[in-house]
């Protein structure tokens, strides 16, 4: 019997195979990376979307500062915007705001939203923050904006809603889906129907401005099994969370709205109370809201596609 080589039997083997026995799959992908890059200018003959981020205060568990530079780069890597920041708005105008064609809040005016003190702007920018809207303006009010205004009925009215000390509260899931109610909306239009977010907060029993024309697109649930010392973690103390005091929370065990968008005089306004910090926000699902809602709130329009990890799937 003729005895044939080891390297000589491999390679013939190799041959014998059909061409699909080891699917390889390229995917479009890059490694995310662990600096964040600093914005460079943009051409103005591109005729980009202007946003100006209003930020320089905020809680201080938020990276506001992480946050701003994520916004600013998702924003301008579309091609469709054009990103500046002010962490000074205390004395800021009206003929400021009209240059931009949406401001984007990233602003709370306490260090704790339990504070009795906070920092408000000037009387003369809060005006002109409130006409720059009615007159047709853009805004987008972003997570921490929502844990002001308790003591700022017109903020309250502009923005749709706030986080009321001793009645609001945040759900202890640090990760949870994120239900799209309306995916008929410019904005939701082509997502799935729910999304996921991680290390958020999610704002439940909110102080909704009755007065504000409110259109919720996204909702969350709050369980009252989430509030089990077991699952929930050291900051829910058990005798705080006991069976009969949940039973007397208000908006337990229901769905509570965490993004929306309202008419306010001319303006747009979109709303999310989601995106606690630039880890939620590598989300898709995210990406996708913030992106189109502030691309909806300036023009009225969307053209910025859906991630495809949040695009619409068939489930049948």
């Amino acid at each position: 019997m003729k005895l044939v080589p080891l390297m000589a039997l491999t390679a013939t083997m190799a041959l014998a195979l059909p061409a699909t026995a080891q699917v390889i799959v390229n995917v479009k992908y890059r490694p995310p990376e662990t600096v964040q890059r600093v914005a460079i200018p943009v051409d103005p003959a591109e005729k980009r979307v202007k946003v100006l981020i209003i930020s320089g205060q905020n809680s201080y568990e938020h990276d506001w500062t992480g946050v701003n530079n994520m916004l600013r780069t998702l924003m301008q890597d579309t091609g469709r915007f054009d990103v500046r920041i002010t962490e000074d708005f205390d004395h800021g105008d009206l003929a400021t705001l009209k240059s931009y064609d949406v401001v984007l809040l990233n602003y709370s005016s306490r260090w704790n939203y339990a504070d009795k003190d906070e920092h408000r702007w000037s009387k003369q920018a809060e005006q002109a923050l409130f006409d720059y809207v009615k007159q047709g303006g853009g805004l987008v009010a972003y997570h921490s904006s929502f844990t002001s205004g308790q003591n700022w009925p017109e903020y309250q009215t502009l923005i749709g809603a706030v986080m009321e000390p001793g009645s609001s509260r945040r759900s202890p899931p640090g990760a949870f889906p994120v239900h799209i109610v309306d995916r008929t909306h410019p904005i939701t239009a082509g997502m799935r129907e729910y999304v996921w977010t991680y290390n958020d907060d999610m704002y439940t029993n909110m102080r909704m401005d009755p007065t504000a024309r409110i259109h919720v697109l996204a909702t969350a649930h709050d369980a009252s099994a989430s509030y089990d010392a077991k699952i929930a973690g050291h900051k829910y103390p058990a005798a705080a969370y006991t069976p009969e005091k949940l039973k007397a929370m208000k908006g337990m065990d229901a769905d509570h709205p965490q993004v929306w968008t309202a008419d306010y005089g001319k303006g747009r306004v979109f709303s999310m109370t989601l995106g606690h910090d630039e880890v939620s926000l590598h989300f898709a699902g995210l990406q996708s809201l913030i992106l189109r809602g502030t691309e909806w709130a300036a023009t009225g329009k969307v053209t910025v596609p859906v991630p495809e990890e949040a695009k619409d799937y068939p489930t049948q």
